[in-house]
């Protein structure tokens, strides 16, 4: 039995001239070969159309090759063993930094290794590279400056390097940055989650091949990364299994039995699934291309002579020896990649002559595009069709149009809020959550729904309180005016003052939230014709690539809704003006006892009634008022008599009437007719009743002086000050009352939404349309903007080249299926 140890030593050299002559004879063979020769212009044909892929960012479902592993799994040696020389990749650590799109090419006329690495940002390929040192400089060179430029520590961006190689296979593998468990020292700690997130998805696309490494001294039952693999591939139906570094585990194989179980790999991978078994020479020391290629090969043979000899029953043959050693690996990964590329030939030819049928028509775009640039009325019409067209989707948008998707396109109330800069309402404290607020809407739903958020907010904020001094000021002016209705003239003054300094501020908010509504319609627009010009086959002008023109348009609707923003604010300003006007009837309408518009919004919005619900009857209070001023003492009949003798007449000592002074007066008779009156008369007509009463008995005129005398109609006693303030909070309600339901909904409607439907195509048209063609050219033909039509038309016509060059070689691959 020979010594088991005996893969482990160094390989003896062959001699050179031998060599040679062997790979001389294997190479002409494999020229001759009818079915290799197939297969290597099939190969080609696909690598043109990968490199086409890559260059152009085609979405092509060519089969490849994509390896994953964990770091220090053997990525690295297995590529540089397909490549058949080294250029110590793992040296610069490549696999833990970007991915790899290594593009292997079987050149019979390529003695030495010839590698070229494609442009960071162009098709292009640079100067071939011979030396092994300058391509694992290049790669480290162009890992570093990416990682640098982007500021992390792994980046998805690939390189690309295509290798010429008598000695390799035609192969393209995609090697991937490997599995970590922690970062490294100096790099984010969110680097493992990165590489894995990015190993996905290069891995999920159904037309490439995974190659899964992982090293043999790992049992599966304890795989960190097989769960990984399962969440690409579930079955395994297209990952092909490689243990790595086989030659460690052999040693531990003491019968047949032993060796049988771990090369079944049975319960952990499935019925169908093989795994390859492959060892690398250790040896890392420099030495020639040939030798390196000899050292594989013999580790191979050692391999299976090892388990041949040096287990006891050696091992079942038939079944394992097609998936032993890299010289199985790399004849079936060419095998299984030639296989896939002819089955996926018809599909890839049909897509082929699409895409070229596609740059066709973007070509004669580009030309016409070109052409009108020179036309002015062409340019015109176009625009005007253009424009016409945007301002009707809006309309249809704000008329309750669901296309594109609102999951998409809309925005909730917490969402507009952000994104509008505008938080909550001034002086509401409560957070107003109006119905439908986590629903993502756009147009006129959202537009209703911020209308409903300003009447939440709105009935939210009651009549401020008022100190006590300016509650004086005003009732003694009034009171010294004569009359009976001083009390009812300062409440109303109170309630309007305040509306004009509480309200003000949410009107304005409403006007601004409504206007990023609107605002935020033209990328719905946008986005909304693009898919009825897709849906239509564009039967429409096509006007992308404009930038100048797409940017006016954009100028031009965004001061349209600033300025129809502008006038509302006006607006609402105007009504807000007329119904805290001291001429308006608000404070004196009976609507508000009624419930009116109030009491149906307190019911649908029950969820929160502190917010939206007042107690506006009269309110006795249990405790006296502290820090009461200027209260007579009380009498038995309400009156102070001077001293005297029991035979002198009483005189009435006229009194300054207080705030806080007992105040039963014509007040208390007013609210009852005002508010409470069941009857329909107008505010007018209660308004003459009340000025004409000016000898109502609660009020005594004596001597020139004014006071209040307690009423005979049964109404508990208070303060002037705390009516005055209930009366006030009252006249508060109706003002809000009448300003939200009667005027602000209907003009804010008739300010934002007419205008849109109506006036918009002429608003863009007269802005942009309104002026002479120099002008008017300037948005088409920027300074240099015909020298980037016409790099972009070449670009095309190179895509048009190499596109129609693989589907004329695809025809020719086609015909030999």
């Amino acid at each position: 039995m020979a010594n088991s140890n005996t893969y482990l030593t160094t390989p003896t050299k062959t001699p050179s001239s031998r060599r040679n002559q062997q790979s001389q004879s294997k190479m002409q063979s494999h020229s001759k070969d009818p079915i290799n020769a197939e297969s290597r212009s099939r190969f080609e044909a696909y690598n043109r159309l990968q490199a086409a892929a890559v260059a152009f960012g085609e979405k092509l479902p060519i089969p490849e090759i994509v390896a994953i592993g964990g770091q220090s799994d053997g990525k690295s040696s297995l590529l540089e063993a397909l490549l058949g020389f080294r250029f110590n990749v793992r040296e610069v650590e490549m696999g833990t930094r970007r991915p790899l799109i290594l593009q292997m090419v079987h050149d019979l006329s390529a003695l030495e290794p010839r590698c070229r690495f494609q442009d960071e940002d162009s098709e292009e390929y640079g100067s071939p590279i011979v030396s092994a040192t300058a391509v694992a400089d290049v790669i480290r060179s162009r890992t570093e400056a990416l990682l640098k430029k982007t500021k992390t520590a792994v980046s998805p961006k690939p390189i690309v390097m295509r290798a010429e190689y008598a000695h390799c296979p035609n192969l393209t593998i995609i090697d991937t940055p490997g599995f970590v468990l922690k970062a490294k020292k100096g790099e984010p700690e969110t680097t493992p989650d990165e590489i894995l997130s990015m190993v996905k998805s290069l891995a999920s696309p159904p037309h490439r091949i995974l190659l899964f490494l992982q090293q043999s001294s790992v049992e599966w039952c304890s795989s960190l990364w097989l769960d990984a693999v399962r969440e690409i591939d579930s079955s395994f139906r297209r990952t092909i299994v490689v243990v790595s570094k086989f030659d460690n585990r052999l040693k531990e194989f003491s019968d047949r039995g032993e060796v049988d179980r771990y090369l079944s790999a049975s319960g952990y991978l499935g019925e169908n699934t093989r795994p390859y078994f492959v060892a690398l020479p250790k040896d890392r020391s420099t030495i020639s291309n040939d030798e390196f290629r000899r050292q594989i090969s013999q580790v191979d043979t050692e391999v299976i002579r090892h388990l041949r000899e040096g287990v006891k029953g050696g091992f079942d043959e038939e079944k394992f020896r097609s998936c032993i050693g890299f010289g199985s690996l790399r004849d079936f990964l060419e095998s299984e990649l030639q296989k896939r590329y002819k089955e996926a030939a018809p599909a890839t030819l049909a897509l082929l002559e699409e895409r070229c049928s596609e740059v066709t028509d973007d070509m004669l775009r580009m030309d016409m595009k070109i052409q009108a640039t020179s036309n002015v009325a062409h340019l015109r019409k176009a625009a005007m069709l253009y424009t016409a067209s945007i301002s009707n989707h809006v309309g249809a948008l704000i008329d309750g149009a669901a296309n594109p998707a609102p999951e998409q396109w809309g925005k909730t109330t917490e969402e507009e809020r952000g994104e509008s800069g505008i938080g909550s309402w001034p002086g509401v404290s409560v957070d107003i959550k109006p119905p439908n607020a986590v629903l993502k809407l756009y147009g006129g739903a959202a537009f209703e729904r911020v209308i409903h958020e300003f009447r939440c907010a709105a009935y939210s904020i009651e009549c401020p309180p008022v100190s006590r001094e300016k509650v004086a000021n005003i009732l003694l002016a009034h009171a010294g005016r004569g009359g009976g209705r001083g009390v009812t003239e300062a409440s109303a003054e109170i309630a309007r003052t305040a509306a004009r300094s509480w309200l003000a501020p949410l009107l304005d908010t409403a006007c601004d939230r409504l206007a990023f509504v609107l605002g935020s319609l033209f990328e719905i627009a946008l986005e909304r014709n693009l898919n009825q010009n897709s849906e239509y086959e564009k039967k429409t002008e096509n006007m992308d690539g404009y930038v100048g023109f797409h940017a006016a348009v954009r100028n031009c609707y965004s001061r349209f809704v600033k300025n129809l923003a502008k006038q509302c604010k006006q607006l609402v300003r105007h009504h807000l003006d007329s119904v805290t006007s001291p001429y308006s009837m608000a404070c004196y309408e009976n609507n508000y006892h009624q419930g009116g518009a109030f009491g149906a919004y307190n019911k649908f919005n029950q969820a929160s009634p502190n917010s939206f619900c007042f107690e506006l009857s009269d309110t006795s209070r249990d405790e006296p008022m502290k820090d009461q001023e200027n209260i007579p003492p009380e009498k038995n009949n309400g009156q102070e008599t001077t001293p005297g003798k029991g035979g002198e007449s009483h005189i009435t000592v006229p009194e300054t009437p207080s705030p806080d002074q007992p105040c039963e007066i014509v007040y208390g008779l007013v609210k009852k007719e005002i508010g409470n009156g069941p009857d329909g008369v107008g505010a007018r007509k209660r308004m003459a009743r009340m000025v004409g009463n000016r000898n109502v008995e609660p009020f005594r005129v004596q001597n020139g002086g004014l006071m209040f005398a307690n009423a005979d109609n049964g109404m508990k006693s208070s303060s002037a000050y705390s009516e005055i303030c209930s009366s006030a909070a009252q006249h508060f309600a109706r003002i809000r009352e009448v300003l939200v339901e009667r005027s602000v909904t209907s003009t804010l409607n008739s300010g934002f939404l007419t205008p849109c439907r109506d006036r918009l195509v002429v608003a863009l048209g007269l802005d942009l349309f309104a002026v002479n063609d120099d002008k008017f050219m300037d948005m088409f033909v920027a300074p240099g903007a015909i020298v980037v039509l016409q790099n972009e038309r070449q670009q095309l016509q190179k895509r048009q080249k190499i596109l129609q060059s693989c589907l004329t070689e695809f025809k020719t691959v086609a015909r030999s299926l």
